[in-house]
């Protein structure tokens, strides 16, 4: 019998919230309940705001909790080399390519699309990638990497469902649609989406894809509002031969108007609650039952 792998996987960009308190104690729950292991990844790819003092605080605030974890801890930016090497099996196929637009000069590909008709937004209501880089001649593409030019790797996306059929994932938790059991994964809604940058060798979804994998990840649990993902995660698992968890995408935390709780809004940080007085038990009350 297998022993079921869960994670925890928070960005060390801000102090973590509720909705990471919510997320973090439903996977140590199920761990516990499964006689499974719980692991820690620090996703902090993102050099310019993933900070050392915000690690040092969710280490903290998780222990605060009650919630303990597997030790080693896989921090995202130790790990390049492994982002890079499924890259490359990707372009070896023919399923990357770069685009040197700017994000001003999509802005303006994208406006003038939306005139001729509303161009398509994917589910997090970002325009898809209107370019035409592929296309571009290789010659071309290799002389401007060369000389220096800011650029993003994509994936071909039409080519690289051609190449791995019909997806599917098994939902355990409910989608925002209440979707459960056998999910369809429909990548194209997301375009070519960007797998890497010139100044940044990886994105969250390839990030994602090659360390579930590589720690052994069977049950990933996570809000809701990363459910459509699954569908360029399942994408990255057919292409590169990675095993398929099972997913559990559980309800959101939200604030007095509706809205998630994010680092961005300025939410109201566990420290924040501790330092008011609150405990462990007050934050799962806090949060609710359910998943």
């Amino acid at each position: 019998m297998h022993t079921r792998v869960f994670r925890f996987a928070p960005s060390p960009n801000g102090y973590l919230h509720l909705g990471h308190a919510y997320s973090a104690l439903l996977n140590d729950e199920m761990a516990r309940q499964s006689n499974g292991r719980l692991l820690l990844r620090i996703e902090d790819i993102d050099g310019a705001r993933c900070r050392p003092e915000y690690e040092a605080a969710l280490d903290e605030d998780l222990r605060w909790l009650g919630i303990a974890w597997q030790q080693d801890v896989r921090r995202q930016s130790e790990h390049f080399d492994d982002y890079q090497a499924a890259l490359g099996k990707l372009e070896a196929m023919g399923l990357v390519y770069p685009s040197f637009e700017s994000r001003s000069e999509i802005a303006a590909l994208v406006a003038e699309r939306d005139r001729q008709g509303h161009w398509p937004r994917d589910p997090d209501g970002v325009p898809l990638y209107p370019g035409r880089a592929r296309k571009m001649l290789k010659a071309e593409r290799d002389r401007r990497r060369r000389e220096g030019e800011p650029f993003a790797l994509r994936l071909a996306m039409d080519a690289a469902v051609a190449r791995a059929g019909v997806l599917t994932w098994t939902e355990t938790g409910m989608g925002p649609q209440r979707q459960s059991g056998i999910v369809a994964a429909p990548p194209q809604m997301w375009g070519d989406v960007v797998l890497a940058r010139k100044e940044a060798p990886t994105s969250y979804h390839l990030a994602v894809a090659v360390d579930d994998a590589f720690q052994g990840v069977t049950d990933v649990v996570r809000g809701q509002d990363l459910f459509w993902s699954t569908a360029i995660h399942r994408l990255l698992q057919a292409l590169l031969g990675l095993p398929e968890p099972v997913y559990h995408h559980h309800k959101l935390i939200v604030d007095a108007a509706g809205r998630k709780l994010s680092k961005s809004t300025m939410a109201t940080s566990l420290r924040e609650l501790r330092a008011s007085g609150a405990t462990p038990a007050d934050i799962r009350r806090m949060v609710g039952p359910g998943r």
